[in-house]
């Protein structure tokens, strides 16, 4: 064997074993690719009619024919406290809630954005006790059921606090965390709270009783209308599973769309999930301030407010915490 023969051959070996190496590289990225695209879409929902689009979506199985094979589960919490520790165990990968506790994990770093808006709804602090006409008559006696400090019920209480006593934080000694199933049941039987800052259904249920009365409305606080939920993801879940990404924000658009064009089936399907007549459920689907969008509105009302109080630690635009800037205008 010549030398001239043997460098070819050495050089020809090398060659061949650099592309068999590069293969196998390549092969382990594609399977290690693979195996981060998710099977499962784990989502969070909280309580009310604000969440109805969801109820549709498991009624009419709308994630299950835009993401065929995949896995769904969904967990019902009581606040978005909840939700965030979920997302930090990794347990969910999207859930629903209002926004300023989403500005406040966000300002704290999570690492989630806004993927669709999903509703608006009226909210009113309600009590139980005739005295109290005004936040003025709120005493150290008092208790305010809200879901948790920081939730929207939370920070229009704040705003008008401000208003009023030019002091955001005059009421937070009477606040008291509760779900509102149980601070529905609180207020009716008159024990442990005096009020209860709710929205559909409970507002309804709540002022059936005549010992009921209004004192404060959320949309009067905000000086118009405002998205009461929206729908966030993880950005591991945006990033990694871009398909199951697409097709839950098509699921949330297409729920949107079955109640806005079908309201009086939409009535029928929601009515047992809300203990409620298919004739109240439309009632309270059509009723002033109650809508469904995938609009997202008042956030940067809502971050001025909250930066001013220091519930964050600078103001947030739509653009900025949104997955994509391509607003819809539903």
């Amino acid at each position: 064997m010549t030398k001239t023969f043997q460098f070819k051959y050495k050089a020809l070996l090398f060659i061949f074993l650099c592309f068999l190496n590069f293969s196998f590289l390549l092969m382990a990225c594609s399977n290690k690719n693979e195996e981060k695209v998710s099977t499962k879409l784990r989502i969070a929902e909280q309580y009310g009619l604000a969440y109805a689009p969801l109820q549709i979506m498991k009624a009419n199985k709308i994630l299950e024919k835009n993401l065929p094979g995949i896995e769904i589960s969904w967990q019902q919490v009581s606040n978005t406290t909840a939700i965030r520790e979920a997302m930090l165990s990794n347990k969910i990968d999207a859930g629903f809630m209002a926004i300023p506790p989403f500005l406040i994990g966000l300002d704290k770093g999570m690492e989630w954005k806004i993927a669709s808006g999903l509703s608006y709804s009226p909210t009113k602090l309600i009590t139980n006790k005739n005295d109290l006409k005004s936040l003025e008559d709120f005493t150290n006696e008092d208790k305010i059921a809200l879901p948790q400090p920081g939730s929207v019920q939370h920070i229009l209480l704040s705003m008008a606090c401000e208003k009023q006593f030019g002091d955001s934080h005059k009421l937070d000694n009477l606040i008291l965390t509760l779900s509102h199933p149980d601070a529905m049941n609180s207020l009716l039987s008159g024990n442990g709270v005096s009020a209860h800052f709710a929205s559909p259904p409970y507002i309804g249920e709540e002022l059936k009783n005549d010992k009921m009365h209004i004192v404060l409305d959320g949309r009067d606080v905000m000086e118009g209308d405002f998205t009461f939920i929206i729908g966030v993801t993880t950005k591991e879940f945006y990033t990694k599973n871009p398909k199951l990404y697409s097709g839950f924000v098509k699921s949330i658009d297409e729920a949107i769309d079955f109640i806005n064009n079908n309201t009086n089936k939409a009535a029928e399907i929601l009515a047992p999930s809300y203990n409620l007549s298919k004739e109240q459920t439309y009632k309270l689907l059509t009723a002033d301030g109650n809508k469904y969008s995938t609009k997202v509105e008042g956030l940067e009302k809502f971050s001025q407010f909250m930066l001013k109080n220091e519930y964050i630690s600078k103001t947030y635009t739509l653009k900025e915490v949104m997955w994509n800037d391509n607003e819809s205008k539903k």
